[in-house]
């Protein structure tokens, strides 16, 4: 018997503000090892180039419950994503794709062409939720990341 595709999840996508820094704060904290800081997330609020969409949704009592974000910045013709982060809770459900699903729309809706990200190494799991969007792989920076030496994967999609 054969199982049916359930139908991709729903989720609020929206700009974050100012108000949203302690959630989002919270969130950065949870899901990484060595989160950027607050006073980091805040100046990426004032600068024109940088977006920050929030994915949310419905909670028991009639709120919204964060469930992930992404930082990403549309500079000339190209959109570089710079972090993405999903409530640990949250994983696996399709926030980290609707996410970059809307921020590639953004980049197209700006005549972007291209979209550029760094990745660890280690995360099989966000490398294929890129390669799953047309991102390939095009080269490494050797101990990108501070906290442990890691090499980052640099990808890039044709928009």
């Amino acid at each position: 018997m054969r199982k049916l595709e359930e139908p991709a999840p729903v989720f609020h996508i929206r700009a974050m503000e100012p108000v949203d820094l302690p959630a989002v704060d919270a969130l950065e904290r949870a899901a990484f090892r060595n989160p950027w800081s607050l006073e980091l997330m805040r100046r990426e609020l004032t600068h024109e180039w940088s977006t920050i969409y929030l994915a949310e949704e419905a909670d028991a009592a009639g709120g919204k419950r964060l469930l992930g974000f992404m930082v990403f910045w549309l500079v000339h013709d190209e959109v570089h994503v710079l972090n993405v982060a999903v409530a640990p809770a949250q994983r696996r459900r399709g926030v980290g794709r609707a996410l970059l699903q809307a921020a590639l729309e953004r980049g197209r809706r700006h005549r972007c062409v291209l979209a550029t990200l760094e990745a660890r190494r280690s995360n099989a799991a966000a490398l294929g939720l890129y390669k799953s969007f047309g991102f390939r792989e095009v080269g490494v920076r050797p101990n990108y990341y501070a906290d442990d030496g890691e090499d980052a994967i640099v990808m890039v999609a044709d928009l």
